[in-house]
């Protein structure tokens, strides 16, 4: 009967006669308050367009029963809204805003402060909510007692709350989930607040704390920039470790062997990200002179690197991330190609460890001349591990002579496209080792002076040195390029500026508050003081200016883009060591001597040569007069710039992830907190505009996988706009991209996607991106033969379009160690 009435009668004529009643926290009942549930799902609607607040109603109280929990009842009207997402992309801000609700009652209620939902109510609970946060979190012994030193009082009246009508429910649930700190499984921080705590940690060692505080807030809070991962976890806490990547060299000696392996261990148990450059240890049949046996070779060793990861889970948020990088001429280099493969022997395979080829320059011209190479053992060519460009090529040209001579023992010569054919079939398999590059790394390092690149991260963005004695370390944060595009579709420079001005003193603030799990990384990290500002939104930026990826357009605004943020990057390095002094190592480096990234690209020319690299060198802004400014005044940092994926912060500011095209235009997302329905909120507003957009249309879209391209009735301008990342060329991402490398001091996270791989297509795209001056590439991403099952298009969303692939560790789609 009660089912008859719902159906039968109006939500206006339905009153307390439904029958259903609330069991309540203290196990009383009392009947369900239609209009109190009205109202909540009213004012999260508020002034989103296409949401129907009656819908989500019915839906709702059509799912409850008699004698139902409260906080099911809460429940219901968010999983009533979820399905709608994918008519209307608006309904995941009303899911979002009904999860608020439920956040705002727990963490108010742990407080001890009266619970609201109203957003006038809720901005006069805000500044009280931060002062009894962390006050709370000292007292339980989760943040920092320092934190008592800021004018909370100001700070709480700079909160924002309008703020909390940004976060789309995919970023408020992620942030709930992972973020927020609690105790006992109770969250104590409101999103502001949040972000708040985030800034105060960051400001500790300012002169104007409490200002800078607020600088900070509000470009976090704004979306325009946010931290890295382990910043936004850890600052402000006892045990800040606001890093994100660590990177070091493997010795060849047992005993410092297992010392790096610890050192690993060490890093990962507060969220750091590793790559390990295991070169130097020598190859299997190599002479140990101690024992007067034969080495094992790397492999058995990296086995022991990827069950440390494994273990080390890092307080159970996740378990550690590592990748381990090995030279091409390393005589074990075959064997580290097939690390990945789930066939052969277990105790030679590191199915959890990511791998990377790290290529010098000189096989990949013999690959190109079809000439032979010739695998060595390290032990018997030391000084190659650190050699790069002419010296390496005489180097290594000597001792193949000296093993032609007999006077190397342990070496293989084989066929350099053979070598290279392998590599290319072993990444099509497997997704590993991915392919990066030691002589651009190298060549166009400001601190060649002191050191060499010996392998990138887990993200393969950063190229930093490392050694025995130093582990490099880098701390990350993106700016938003969505933010940054005014109403007339054109970048917003002056606002870019100012973004990149505070994000900068962000990044620096981080080396000084950090914490160091070892001492060869503080060491490190306070000489030569590297950060890596990178971006993200990219596609929505695109999407904004009404521009193709596949597009030389989308080319040309990579590059003009990644000008302005280098531009700026470097000039705000070098304000800060003007106000606080240039880094240590400053002397000697490409820094000292007026040498830019974008004039490294001459290094590498001259050193490869003209035929070898194409890559685009024009400029738009005044590089003379910065070149000057930096070679008297100095740069803060050694490094600067560096564009990692961005996996999960992209994800709390709801644009498209890193340098990312678009997966797909519907589907479904899926992490560590759930499925969650993703729609382009773009497309669907440009088909609303042509009166295009309704069930027919999303169920169209959902028949072809997310795709728009064979919907004719879509004009094809928009089909153009709109390619997903597996119908766009990969042709176009690699230009893009060596648009952007040629601005940046480190490297970036380059996904490429091939939807009908060819052993020829991929021998292309890697020789073009090796040709036009890239330093690393990260996964390849080939479309899988199945489909999406097509008998649930018309239920709902969650499982009518394939899930997203992952975009960090196989195994781990919101790999947090970079971003």
């Amino acid at each position: 009967e009660h089912r008859k009435l719902r159906e039968t009668t109006k939500l206006q004529a339905i009153e307390n006669t439904t029958g259903i009643n609330i069991t309540l926290p203290d196990g009383t009942k009392e009947p369900l308050d239609i209009e109190k549930l009205t109202k909540a799902v009213q004012e999260a609607c508020g002034e989103l367009t296409g949401v129907d607040a009656q819908q989500i109603i019915e839906s709702t109280i059509n799912n409850l029963f008699d004698g139902v929990k409260l906080a099911d009842v809460h429940k219901a009207l968010i999983m009533s809204t979820r399905p709608l997402i994918e008519q209307e992309p608006n309904y995941g801000y009303v899911a979002a805003r009904l999860l608020q609700h439920n956040l705002r009652r727990e963490t108010l209620t742990g407080l001890g402060l009266p619970h609201a939902n109203d957003n006038v109510a809720m901005a006069k609970l805000y500044p009280a909510a931060l002062q009894a946060a962390i006050q709370f979190g000292i007292d339980n012994e989760l943040l920092n007692p320092k934190l008592l030193d800021f004018d909370l009082v100001k700070l709480g009246n700079a909160l924002n709350i309008t703020n909390d009508q940004r976060f789309s429910y995919l970023s408020i649930q992620t942030l709930y989930d992972r973020y927020f700190l609690h105790k006992d499984d109770v969250r104590f921080e409101l999103p502001q607040v949040f972000f708040m705590r985030v800034a105060m940690g960051l400001s500790l060692e300012e002169d104007d704390k409490n200002a800078r505080a607020i600088e900070f807030y509000n470009l976090l809070s704004s979306f325009d920039y946010m931290s890295s991962t382990p910043t936004l976890f850890n600052s402000g806490t006892l045990r800040s470790q606001l890093s994100s990547c660590f990177l070091s060299t493997i010795p060849d000696d047992l005993y410092d062997i297992y010392g790096a392996i610890r050192d690993n261990a060490l890093l990962q148990k507060f969220a750091g990200g590793i790559g390990n450059d295991w070169t130097p240890v020598r190859g299997m049949n190599s002479h140990i002179k101690g024992t007067n046996g034969k080495s094992q070779g790397a492999i058995p060793f990296m086995k022991v690197a990827n069950d440390t990861a494994v273990a080390v889970n890092q307080g159970g948020k996740r378990k550690g991330a590592v990748c381990g990088f090995l030279e091409t001429w390393h005589v074990d280099v075959e064997d580290f190609l097939e690390l990945r493969k789930n066939t052969g022997d277990e105790r030679r395979r590191t199915p959890d460890m990511n791998t990377a080829n790290w290529i010098p320059d000189l096989f990949m011209q013999r690959v190109m001349e079809d000439k032979p190479w010739t695998l060595f053992s390290p032990e018997e060519v030391p000084d190659l591990h650190d050699l790069y460009g002419t010296k390496f090529k005489e180097a290594y040209e000597n001792y193949e002579v000296l093993a032609d001579k007999g006077e190397i023992k342990n070496f293989k010569q084989i066929s350099a496209k053979n070598l290279w054919r392998k590599m290319l079939t072993m990444l099509f398999e497997t997704g590993h080792p991915w392919i990066t590059f030691k002589d651009p790394s190298n060549l166009r390092s400001p601190q060649q002076h002191v050191g060499v690149v010996h392998s990138s991260n887990l993200c393969t963005e950063i190229t930093l040195n490392t050694s025995k004695d130093e582990i490099a370390v880098c701390n990350l944060g993106s700016v938003n390029l969505a933010q940054h595009i005014d109403q007339n579709g054109e970048l917003d420079t002056k606002k870019l500026e100012k973004t990149i001005n505070t994000a900068i003193r962000m990044l620096d603030n981080v080396i000084d508050i950090n914490y160091y799990s070892v001492p060869q990384a503080k060491n490190s990290n306070m000489q030569h003081r590297p950060i890596g500002l990178g971006m993200m939104g990219f596609q929505d930026a695109l999407y904004q200016m009404n521009i193709s990826y596949a597009s030389d357009k989308a080319v040309e605004i990579a590059d003009l883009s990644l000008e302005y943020i280098s531009y700026y990057a470097i000039t705000a390095s070098c304000k800060l060591a003007k106000e606080r002094g240039a880094y240590a190592s400053f002397k000697g480096s490409l820094w000292s001597r007026g040498i830019l990234p974008i004039d490294s690209i001459e290094l590498l020319s001259k050193e490869r040569g003209s035929q070898y690299l194409e890559q685009d060198r024009s400029t738009t802004l005044d590089w003379d007069t910065l070149r000057k400014q930096v070679v008297s005044i100095g740069m803060r940092n050694s490094n600067v710039l560096a564009i990692a994926p961005t996996a999960t912060i992209s994800n709390i500011c709801n644009v498209s992830a890193s340098i990312e095209p678009t997966y797909q235009n519907l589907f479904v997302k899926s992490n560590l907190s759930g499925e969650f329905t993703i729609v382009n909120p773009y497309l669907a507003a440009d088909l609303k505009a042509l009166n295009l957009w309704d069930n027919v249309m999303v169920n169209d879209i959902k028949y072809f996988n997310g795709s728009i391209q064979q919907i004719d009735r879509i004009p094809a301008n928009i089909r153009a706009k709109y390619l997903t990342a597996f119908e766009i060329a990969p042709t176009w991402l690699v230009e893009a991209a060596s648009r952007r490398q040629k601005w940046l001091d480190q490297a970036q996270s380059l996904n490429l996607y091939l939807s009908k791989a060819s052993g020829k297509q991929l021998d292309e795209i890697y020789k073009l991106g090796w040709k036009r001056g890239l330093k690393t590439n990260y996964y390849l991403r080939t479309l899988g033969a199945t489909d999406a099952e097509k008998s649930t298009i018309k239920h709902g969303a969650l499982n009518a379009v394939k899930l997203e692939p992952q975009m960090c560790a196989i195994n781990d789609p919101d790999c947090e160690a970079c971003q």
